[in-house]
């Protein structure tokens, strides 16, 4: 992919779901990541990108160098959406990737990740390569078949010699 690619920003996390750990993105480096950013609220989240980032979780299982990440990014009804709420959500929809709740910023409604992402809402999928570059990002549902292009293009490649 191009040398205009941007490295992907930090995930600021005040709380993580489905990891005994906080995790970081340099922690997945050499391997494709994929972040689904939602709420638990949202529609298209709810019909759409959470049902392909469970699936896209259970296919990742199999491979050594797909990883599924989540991040809640609450920028609206913030008092229906609370850590509590969250965890009923999870279990309900059965999302065992690991979940990030994106921190809330100190002087506004846009979340920290969600401002340094550039996120015009949710859902929006980032797909990270393996040298930590955002490849794509996609606000709205994310095609199934263009999805998984983007993937097996990433994951069919050789990692770069350090």
């Amino acid at each position: 992919m191009g040398a205009s690619l941007i490295s992907a920003p930090p995930i600021e996390a005040e709380r993580w779901f489905n990891t005994d750990r906080p995790l970081a993105l340099d922690m997945f480096l050499g391997k494709v990541v994929v972040l689904h950013a939602f709420q638990m609220l949202c529609p298209g989240c709810v019909s759409h990108a959470i049902p392909q980032a469970r699936r896209l979780h259970e296919i990742a299982k199999g491979l050594d160098d797909l990883v599924v990440l989540g991040i809640h990014t609450v920028f609206e009804h913030h008092a229906a959406m609370t850590p509590v709420s969250l965890e009923a959500f999870l279990h309900e929809y059965r999302l065992a990737f690991p979940i990030a709740v994106d921190r809330p910023s100190p002087s506004g409604p846009i979340p920290v990740t969600m401002a340094a992402y550039g996120f015009k809402g949710t859902p929006t999928t980032v797909v990270i390569d393996r040298e930590g570059r955002i490849v794509r990002q996609t606000f709205g549902a994310e095609d199934d078949l263009v999805l998984g292009l983007v993937l097996g293009s990433l994951l069919s490649s050789k990692p770069s010699a350090p």
